[in-house]
């Protein structure tokens, strides 16, 4: 595997710059995800990376190697892309085979045998290999897809949100899949989605992306707990976090130049309305089972915390509010420090 760098890249497309002097560094057998909403540059990064797009400034770097002016093929990288992209009149076995028996490789066929059925057993899909590919699932069509990434063993692997067209049980299965396999084999991936599951799920470090701009990387937990912004902080949590005027607090526990207060769900607590704090409407509540959602009112905005489902709550009620740890931003939405101050309400 390999590290792969972005020194001060730039790309263009007319007057739209999809992304804008990036630096990025992914060591070695490190999973690190792009995380942002459509039009953030994130695909257009991997394509970068791929040279797929040339950057109009800035420079590649693929184990230690300047790959800017390198075409694809000599990059030694894999792009596994959102669509299948599988041949639908080759069985599985084929679809796998086919990278490794291109004019470039050519490799010797009990090489191909192989290094297919360990792909094959590495994705549970050994069983499947003399389907043709119109007769997979969704799930096992994108398993090929990947195989054929991962039977290459490249340098690096790109993946453009490939589970996003799948339904939910199935993006949670193959987002284990992956991670394992990621752990198994010890592979380098840059990974796009705008889902904030998979980013929290299965990268080593998150990379926070808007508007062509690498606004914040770190782990997920940093990226969760220590944002340094408030769109980052929007960006992670369900459901999202909530973001109020910071006069709703009162002066004594907001740190100056604070202009917004997030508060994450399981920072509000609910207390019976004669218990100091301020005053809150249960407007009204989700029963998930194993916890609520409530939705309150606290003066002319909407918040959403969480409660214990024994808790007794409906729409109507007066509760005091409790806040612990909240992030504060000033007007621009830059974090602020709290210089040790730890805000409760």
């Amino acid at each position: 595997m390999a590290e792969v760098a972005l020194v001060e890249v730039s790309k263009s497309f007319g007057p739209v710059e999809a992304v804008r002097g990036l630096s990025l560094s992914i060591a070695d057998g490190e999973f690190v995800v792009l995380l942002g909403p459509t039009g953030a540059g994130k695909t257009t990064t991997l394509r970068l990376i791929a040279g797929l797009e040339r950057p109009d400034r800035g420079n590649v770097v693929i184990q230690g190697r300047v790959v800017t002016d390198e075409v694809p093929a000599e990059r030694d990288v894999a792009f596994v892309f959102q669509q299948y992209s599988l041949y639908p009149h080759l069985t599985v076995y084929d679809n796998l085979a086919f990278p490794l028996r291109s004019p470039a490789r050519r490799m010797n066929e009990e090489v191909v045998r192989r290094r297919v059925h360990q792909v094959a057993e590495l994705l549970h899909i050994e069983q499947k290999l003399g389907n043709r590919a119109t007769a997979l699932s969704g799930g096992e069509m994108q398993r090929v897809a990947i195989g054929r990434a991962l039977v290459r063993e490249p340098a690096v692997y790109l993946m453009d949100e490939p589970l996003s067209s799948l339904d939910a049980k199935l993006r949670a299965e193959l987002r284990l899949e992956l991670k394992r396999i990621q752990r198994e084999l010890g592979t380098t991936i840059l990974y796009v989605t705008h889902d904030q599951t998979e980013a929290m799920t299965m990268a080593d470090r998150i990379g926070v992306m808007n508007e062509g701009v690498l606004i914040q990387l770190g782990t997920p937990r940093e990226i969760y707990e220590q944002p340094n912004s408030a769109y980052v902080a929007s960006r992670l949590g369900t459901p999202t976090i909530n973001l109020i005027p910071a006069t709703l607090l009162g002066g004594d526990t907001v740190p100056p130049h604070v202009q917004t207060v997030g508060l994450r769900t399981e920072h509000i607590r609910i207390s019976p309305a004669d218990r100091p704090g301020p005053l809150a409407q249960v407007h009204w509540v989700e029963h998930l089972g194993d916890q609520n959602h409530v939705h309150l009112k606290l003066a002319t905005h909407s918040l959403v915390t969480l409660a214990d489902p024994v808790q007794q709550l409906k729409a109507g009620d007066q509760v005091s509010l409790q806040f612990a740890e909240p992030l504060y931003f000033d007007q621009a939405g830059n974090r602020v420090g709290t210089d040790g101050l730890r805000g409760h309400a």
